[in-house]
């Protein structure tokens, strides 16, 4: 969902300086799944130094705070476009003077049926609903808001992201997995449940979404972090 972001660059807080990441270097898991992995994931760079809940920035309901918060750091939106070097400079004009994109009515589509969507994902995995904006452990200009979150049978961290569509897929879009796998890194998360419903005019073709779990990777990871760091240093830059 595209958000008209109010620019403050200019008022910076200090205090979103990124903290040295602690730990040893991460392993690495990779890959969609539609299966459970294994076992959990090692990654001490990433992973969360306090439980989630605590990490709790704003609430959408809160829409001046909510908006704010999001403006003042980089979001699991903007790390969607990141898919390299330059696409960072549109991002940073973004975050400088706002989106010109409003909404349209796929978007609007998208609103309305974002709520029946989560309560089929609460219903039948157990993950519910979510509203709350998120900053990374380690650096608290790093946000994110994923459509759910949950704990599993192992108090491990689940998240949800739900999407509407007029296009049949044959995989999970790109820019959708890097905005998977920042929503993972900045809650702590090993899985995403993605969950999508195809229309047709604006009509659900099947009864019920598909789904499909992802799981966390974290040399994706480690790129969208420097590609995201690039871009706060560039804000950062002009307000110097």
């Amino acid at each position: 969902m595209t958000i008209v972001q109010p620019t403050l660059w200019g008022d910076l807080d200090p205090g979103l300086e990124a903290q040295p990441a602690p730990g040893t270097p991460a392993s690495t898991r990779r890959g969609v799944t539609t299966t459970a992995p294994a076992g959990r994931a090692t990654h001490d760079t990433f992973t969360a130094l306090r439980g989630h809940t605590e990490r709790i920035v704003a609430h959408s309901s809160d829409r001046v705070a909510w908006l704010r918060a999001r403006a003042m750091g980089i979001t699991a939106t903007d790390v969607a476009r990141l898919a390299s070097l330059h696409a960072v400079d549109a991002v940073v004009t973004e975050k400088r003077y706002g989106s010109r994109f409003s909404g349209n009515s796929f978007t609007e589509h998208g609103k309305e049926r974002e709520p029946v969507i989560a309560a089929w994902v609460a219903a039948t995995h157990g993950i519910q609903p979510s509203a709350h904006l998120f900053h990374a452990s380690t650096n608290r200009a790093h946000l994110a808001t994923p459509d759910g979150v949950g704990v599993d049978g192992s108090s491990r961290v689940v998240l949800a992201e739900i999407k509407t569509t007029g296009k049949a897929w044959r995989s999970i879009p790109r820019h959708y997995l890097r905005q998977i796998w920042w929503q993972q890194y900045v809650l702590g998360a090993d899985r995403t449940l993605f969950v999508w419903e195809r229309h047709d005019g604006f009509v659900p073709v099947a009864d019920e979404p598909e789904c499909r779990w992802v799981d966390r990777d974290d040399d994706q990871i480690r790129g969208l972090i420097q590609l995201a760091d690039l871009v706060l240093d560039r804000l950062r830059g002009f307000r110097s």
